[in-house]
């Protein structure tokens, strides 16, 4: 049985079971069959040693011909390798025991990474993998597409290369592959032109070409996006019946009166955000809607105007920021523009204790009708009279179990997530298909766009030097580091060093100010404060600032080490400028060093400044996995073939399907909880819901 232990695979005793299970979550046979490549490698592809020139990146195989231990002051290992035209040298500086222990003399292997020449053509610390011995495998191989697995040293200390994963697997699909039975029939799998699934799993670790290993990956990534899709429209579906019978009453007149009120006129994509949240707001069941905006589209004042209607009918609203500098910002901007006689307070992790006690009093009282603040709301004593709305900002940078602790505070409470990092149309049908979603694009009248530049680091006296003069004239200005301190691993400038300098050598009649994500909260809000009142000319930061700090008079913004972001953070770190009446400038700074794609890449966000659709080139150039920054803030991270980039067709169809299904099922034999109920239905009892489901949960 697929349930089987990964023990019953012969080969894998309980130590390297205990080593699978912590470093890979393999437990079961059907856990490693479902465990995917990486990548592939087509040896067709391969490249000989004496074409390989220095500075290309290539895949190489030969045989091992010579190992060295070399060095006096700094020791390290030589690989050599020979392809029958020439040689080549793996040379590693790090665990050098090790390596001299998996790298024997006469042993096929490949190597992948840069050519660099150093007395003979070499690799430092290449990507490695070996080639079987094992001639079944070779056979079902055809000894030309090589699947490679994630890996750490544990594994490969316990003998799971991809080499290693390649023998048991090989095993598991002998003895087991039989005891796969295939939820789709015939019918759907023609009409979706998918693979069977025994196929398929077949075909993903031993395919005979790249081409066949995508469609086995793509029938995999069917059953994980469809299993998703049916896991959020149940979500819908449940959420729809916590509704009564009749429709709720909003003020219309209080919405009017705000939006007369305010300095300036909404855009036409702020006006039918507010009505649509108007509308959700109205309904018997509560509002479920993501608002997501461009950099400057004006997510803020939409919030205030769903704030306002909830206020209104006499519950409480609850904003939830990721930074205390944004949550003091909005707090700022709800007491300048909401009505006055609301009672707005804020409550963050940097309040002294006296201070944060008696805003939770007058929250627990009901005399608090709006709080904003930061994780220091999901606390379990801060407590709410009548919760009746929930604003998560910037929503990707909060845990699931962040926000659902927060929904726990309120019955059946309205919930409008917003981010300022545009969402590419398939990760927003992927993560948020439970979700109703409105969008900004269009930006004030009044703004310009921000004129973007990309520059070698070699021109830095000329940035300075244009800085100075818009300094001179009453501006302010951002410069932005990757790093806080300097690090020996990495040759990056940093925040901290570069403070020191430019007060000594650059700027020294200018103000400057530090500012960085390890200071303490009231340190970070004391900065924040002399740059928004001017005191400070020119903030040298992280990229704390990158979301929602809002200065009008700061119209420059230099990014050093540009090479170092995602294009959708540059995005954002640009967005912080071009707030005011004056015309805004970005300079992209990389080493001179970096190679041709890389410049190609910045430069495309010098010619761009629509979030959407840099959003979709991000998306695509780095992988959904890492578009926001960190794993663990993505629904994603449950799958382990569907890739939103590759599978928006799949997608659509998975959520078609999953559609028909949830519509067609009778009320009674649903199960009360979402999971459970996908455990129970016959269709999914074929596919593999275990990891997906663990993470859902």
């Amino acid at each position: 049985m697929l349930s089987d232990p990964i023990q019953s695979v012969k080969g894998v005793g309980p130590a390297k079971a205990g080593v699978l299970s912590r470093e890979a979550g393999i437990e079961t046979v059907e856990d490693l069959l479902y465990y995917g490549p990486r990548r592939y490698l087509d040896r067709s592809a391969f490249k000989a040693i004496r074409d390989c020139f220095v500075n290309e990146t290539v895949t190489i195989s030969g045989k091992i011909v010579g190992v060295i231990q070399a060095g006096r002051s700094r020791k390290y290992l030589q690989v050599l390798i020979d392809d029958g035209t020439d040689v080549l040298a793996g040379v590693f500086f790090r665990g050098i025991t090790y390596f001299k222990k998996i790298f024997v003399e006469g042993e096929e292997v490949l190597f992948s990474g840069k050519v660099e020449f150093f007395r003979t053509k070499q690799i430092v610390h290449p990507d490695y993998d070996f080639f079987e011995a094992d001639s079944r495998i070779q056979s079902i191989n055809t000894g030309r597409v090589i699947p490679l697995y994630p890996s750490t040293e544990e594994l490969k200390g316990a003998g799971f290369d991809s080499r290693g994963f390649r023998r048991i697997i090989r095993r598991a699909i002998d003895s087991h592959l039989d005891s796969v039975n295939d939820p789709l029939d015939g019918a759907t799998r023609s009409r979706m032109n998918l693979m069977g699934l025994r196929e398929a799993l077949l075909a993903v670790h031993f395919p005979e070409t790249i081409s066949q290993a995508e469609d086995a990956r793509r029938r995999l990534s069917y059953n994980e996006l469809l299993i998703f899709q049916y896991y959020l429209q149940l979500l819908r579906k449940r959420l729809q019946r916590q509704g009564g019978n009749s429709a709720r009453a909003v003020n219309g007149e209080v919405l009017a009166s705000f939006m007369a009120r305010l300095p300036f006129t909404p855009t036409g994509d702020q006006q039918k955000a507010i009505l649509e949240i108007a509308g959700d707001m109205q309904k018997p069941y509560p509002m479920n809607r993501l608002l997501q905006g461009d950099v400057g589209t004006g997510k803020t004042v939409v919030s205030m105007a769903a704030a306002i209607l909830a206020v209104s009918r006499g519950a409480q609203v609850a904003v939830m920021a990721p930074t205390e500098i944004l949550a003091s910002q909005h707090y700022a901007n709800f007491t300048k523009l909401c009505p006055g006689g609301m009672k707005i307070s804020l409550l963050t992790g940097g309040l002294e204790q006296k201070n944060k006690s008696a805003v939770s009093a007058e929250l627990e009282t009901g005399n608090t009708d709006i709080i904003i603040g930061t994780h220091a709301l999901i606390q379990e004593k801060v407590l709410f009279s009548n919760l009746g709305l929930i604003v998560i900002d910037e929503q990707h940078r909060f845990g699931v179990e962040q926000r659902a602790k927060l929904r726990e505070k309120g019955a059946r409470c309205d919930v409008l997530v917003m981010t300022a990092t545009p969402i590419p149309r398939s990760l927003t049908l992927t993560l948020y298909g439970d979700l109703d979603v409105s969008v900004l694009r269009e930006l004030p009248r009044d703004r310009m766009p921000v004129k973007t530049l990309a520059l070698p680091e070699s021109r830095i006296k000329g940035v300075y030097k244009s800085v100075e003069k818009y300094l001179a004239e009453g501006r302010q200005a951002f410069f932005i580091f990757p790093l806080v301190e300097e690090s020996e691993k990495l040759d990056l400038k940093s925040a901290t060093g570069a403070y020191e300098s430019l007060k000594a050598e650059f700027f020294p009649d200018r103000t400057i100010g530090l500012l960085h994500g390890r200071m303490p909260a009231t340190a970070k809000e004391a900065i924040m404060g002399d740059f928004k009142s001017g005191k400070i000319a020119l903030l040298v930061s992280t990229t704390v600032i990158e979301v929602g700090i809002d200065v009008p008079n700061a119209n420059v913004i230099v990014i050093f080490h540009a090479e170092r972001f995602g294009l959708a953070q540059l995005h954002q770190l640009r967005g912080r400028v071009g707030r005011g009446a004056h015309q805004a400038f970005c300079v992209l700074l990389y080493p001179d060093s970096t190679d041709g794609d890389g410049i190609t890449r910045i430069n495309a966000l010098a010619t761009n400044n629509d979030g959407f659709s840099i959003a979709e080139e991000d998306l695509r150039l780095r992988g959904s996995g890492e578009f926001f920054g960190a794993r663990q803030h993505g629904r994603f991270t449950g799958f382990e073939f569907a890739d939103p980039v590759k599978d928006y067709e799949l997608i659509v169809a998975a959520r078609a399907e999953a559609g028909k299904l949830v519509s067609s099922a009778v009320d009674g034999d649903e199960s009360p909880d979402v999971l459970d109920g996908i455990r129970r239905h016959a269709l999914f009892r074929g596919m593999r819901t275990s990891r997906l489901l663990a993470i859902l949960s």
